[in-house]
C-alpha cells in the first residue's frame, strides 16, 4: 500500500472527510463535557473523531505509531507516527465558537513530512508535504500560502493564545514588551493562529502550554509556507511547552525581546 508523504495526504483528507462530519454533528447538538485531570475539557466529539482515526489508520497503515491526545500512544514500527489531536480548540468548540480543528501530521524516522489541518466550521483545510510547500483548501478550492514579507515590528500583526498562560510561565513583560513596539495584536489561540501565520495574515503567534499534538501538524505548515516554529528560547521543535511561529523575518528579533524582558524580571 502506497505510503509517500503525497500518498498520506490523499489518505488524511478522505480521513477527515469523516471525522469533519462527526465533529460538525456534535456541534450542532447536544455534548457530554468532561473535565481532565489538567482540567481542560474532553466531549464525546474529541473521543468519537480521535476512535474514527485510530480505526482508520490501523485498517490501511497496520504498522504505523499512532499518538493522540485522547488515547495515548500505540508504538507501530518504529519509523512512521501519526500524530493527533482530535479537537484542538475544545474550550471554542463547547462554547459554539466555530473556532476549533482536527490537527493530523506524520512523522517518519523523527521527521514531519505530512500535515492537514482541517477546521470544518470554517469550511477550511490547510496542509503541507515536506519539500512541496503549504496550501489552503476552501470551498474545494486549492490555493498554495506563504508567510508574509513583513521584517519590520512596527509593521506586525502578533497573536498569543491566553495572557493568563503566558503571565503564569513569566512571560507576560517580554509579550507586552512585543507588543508595545507592534502594529497590531489579537489573541487568537489554539491552531487558528499558527494558520493565520503560515497563510501570511499576521506575522507571528506565541504561546504558552502546548502539546506535541497542538503543535506538530502547524509547524510543518508553518515551515512549508516559508516560516519558523521554535520555543520561546528560540530552539527549534514543536513538543511545546512553549512555541514561537513567524514568518521568519522577526523571529530573532522578538526572541531577544523575550529574553532581554525575562533578564531583567530575574535580575
Amino acid at each position: 500500500m502506497p505510503d509517500s508523504p503525497a500518498a498520506l495526504l490523499d489518505f488524511a483528507h478522505r480521513l477527515v472527510d469523516e471525522t469533519d462530519r462527526i465533529a460538525l454533528g456534535h456541534f450542532a447538538g447536544e455534548l457530554t463535557i468532561t473535565a481532565k485531570h489538567d482540567r481542560t475539557l474532553v466531549t464525546q466529539a474529541d473521543t468519537e473523531v480521535e476512535t474514527r482515526v485510530r480505526e482508520r489508520i490501523a485498517a490501511q497503515y497496520p504498522t504505523h505509531g499512532i499518538l493522540g491526545e485522547e488515547f495515548g500512544t500505540e508504538p507501530g514500527d518504529g519509523e512512521t507516527r501519526w500524530i493527533v489531536d482530535p479537537i484542538d480548540g475544545t474550550h471554542n468548540f463547547v462554547r459554539g465558537i466555530p473556532i476549533w480543528a482536527t490537527l493530523l501530521a506524520v512523522e517518519r524516522g523523527g521527521e514531519l513530512v505530512t500535515a492537514l489541518v482541517s477546521a470544518p466550521a470554517l469550511g477550511q483545510r490547510w496542509t503541507a508535504v515536506r519539500g512541496r510547500g503549504a496550501g489552503v483548501r476552501h470551498e474545494r478550492r486549492e490555493q498554495a500560502i506563504s508567510v508574509s514579507k513583513v521584517s519590520e515590528l512596527g509593521q506586525a500583526q502578533i497573536l498569543f493564545s491566553t495572557l493568563r498562560s503566558i503571565d503564569a510561565a513569566g512571560r507576560g513583560a517580554g509579550l507586552r514588551r512585543i507588543l508595545d513596539q507592534a502594529w497590531r495584536d489579537r489573541g487568537f489561540g489554539d491552531f487558528w493562529g499558527y494558520m493565520l501565520v503560515a497563510q501570511g495574515s499576521a506575522e507571528a503567534m506565541i504561546e504558552v502550554g502546548p502539546r506535541l499534538w497542538d503543535l506538530a501538524a502547524p509547524a510543518l505548515i508553518v515551515a512549508e509556507a516559508g516560516g519558523r516554529m521554535t520555543n520561546l528560547e528560540g530552539e527549534v521543535g514543536y513538543a511545546g511547552p512553549t512555541a514561537l511561529a513567524s514568518n521568519g523575518h522577526l523571529h530573532g528579533e522578538l526572541v531577544a525581546l523575550l529574553r532581554e524582558a525575562e533578564s531583567q524580571a530575574q535580575a
